[in-house]
C-alpha cells in the first residue's frame, strides 16, 4: 500500500549546490573576461523592464482595447499621459543602459550619454503619433483584407500579424536611432508571442497585412512598399552570407528582398536575396525565388533547377 507523502520522511538533497554554483561562477567568469577584456562589466539593459514598457506603449497607442476597462472619455488623456510618462522615463533608463554598454571604452565625454538617451526618447516619444496613424493603416489593411474579419476592434484584439506590426513600428524606431539591443529584444518578445519574426531593421510601409502568420520571417534588410500582404510561412531572407578570408560572416550588407507596392505573397513562399519583387506581384503558394520579377508578374511553383545550391546554413 502506498505509503501517503506527507508521511513520508523527508530526506537531503542529492544534489551538490555549493558545487555547481562555483562551477557556473567560474564559467561565466570566463566568458565575461573574453567578452569584456578585464574591463568593468556594463550594467545590460533589463528584458524584463523592456516588456514592461512595450506593453506601456501598446495601451498608450491603442488605450480603449489595451489599457484599464475602466476608462471614459473623461479620464482616457490622463490615462495616457501618465502612463506614456512612467514608460519614457523607464525607456530612458534602459536607453542607457544600452549606451553604457556600447562606451565600454570609456570615450564618451561626462554627462554625454545622459544627454544622448534623452535625446533618443525625447525623439522616439515626437513619433508615437505617426506610428499610430501607420498602424491604423494596417489594421484597416487586415480587415479589408480577410472576408473573417467582423470589426476593426476584432483585428485590434485578435490578429497575431497586428500584435507583430504593433511592436515592430515601436521597435523599427527604436532601431533607427541606434538603440538596436533594446530594439531586438522587443522583437524577440513579439515573436515569442505571435510566431511572427520581423528583424527590428526591416522597413514596412503603410498599410501591410500579415493573415494568420505563423512561421512568417523578414530579415533586417528587408524593405516592404505600401499595401503588401504576406500569408503564414513566408520567408523574405538572405540567399548567402559573405565571408572574410577567414571564413568569417561580413557583418551589414544588403542581402534581403525589397517588395514593392501592391504585392501578395502566398503562403509558404520563400523569397530570397537582394532581389526586386514588382510593384503589383502575385507570388504564389511554396515558391522559391531567387530572382527579381517585373511589375505584375504571377510567379506560381515551377520544376525543380539544378545548379542553385545551399550549404552551410545559406538561404536563410
Amino acid at each position: 500500500m502506498p505509503v501517503p507523502a506527507e508521511t513520508r520522511p523527508i530526506t537531503q538533497p542529492s544534489w551538490d549546490l555549493g558545487g555547481i554554483v562555483a562551477e557556473l561562477a567560474s564559467l561565466r567568469a570566463l566568458s565575461q573576461r573574453r567578452r569584456y577584456r578585464g574591463r568593468a562589466l556594463p550594467e545590460l539593459p533589463s528584458r524584463e523592464a523592456v516588456a514592461a514598457i512595450v506593453e506601456a506603449l501598446v495601451a498608450v497607442l491603442y488605450p480603449r482595447h489595451f489599457g484599464p476597462g475602466a476608462l471614459t472619455e473623461d479620464t482616457i488623456d490622463l490615462f495616457v499621459a501618465d502612463t506614456l510618462d512612467h514608460a519614457l522615463r523607464k525607456l530612458r533608463r534602459e536607453v542607457l543602459c544600452e549606451l553604457r554598454f556600447g562606451n565600454i571604452d570609456g570615450v564618451a565625454k561626462p554627462g554625454q550619454l545622459e544627454q544622448q538617451a534623452l535625446a533618443i526618447v525625447a525623439d522616439f516619444a515626437s513619433e508615437l503619433p505617426r506610428i499610430r496613424a501607420l498602424l491604423d493603416s494596417d489594421i484597416r489593411a487586415a480587415f479589408d483584407g480577410d472576408p473573417a474579419a467582423k470589426s476593426l476592434d476584432e483585428v485590434v484584439f485578435c490578429y497575431p500579424g497586428v500584435a507583430a506590426m504593433i511592436r515592430h513600428r515601436i521597435a523599427h524606431r527604436l532601431y533607427s536611432q541606434n538603440a538596436t539591443m533594446l530594439a531586438r529584444i522587443i522583437a524577440e518578445i513579439a515573436h515569442a508571442q505571435t510566431g511572427i519574426d520581423i528583424h527590428p531593421g526591416a522597413t514596412i510601409g503603410e498599410s501591410f497585412f500579415i493573415d494568420h502568420g505563423t512561421g512568417v520571417v523578414i530579415g533586417e534588410t528587408a524593405r516592404i512598399g505600401r499595401r503588401v500582404r504576406l500569408y503564414q510561412a513566408v520567408t523574405l531572407g538572405a540567399k548567402r552570407f559573405e565571408t572574410d578570408d577567414q571564413g568569417r560572416i561580413v557583418k551589414g550588407g544588403d542581402r534581403h528582398p525589397i517588395i514593392e507596392d501592391d504585392v501578395v505573397i502566398y503562403a509558404g513562399a520563400t523569397v530570397l536575396g537582394r532581389i526586386t519583387i514588382g510593384r503589383g506581384s502575385s507570388i504564389g503558394g511554396g515558391v522559391w525565388l531567387t530572382r527579381s520579377v517585373p511589375a505584375d508578374s504571377i510567379i506560381t511553383q515551377a520544376k525543380a533547377r539544378t545548379g542553385d545550391t545551399f550549404d552551410d546554413g545559406a538561404g536563410i
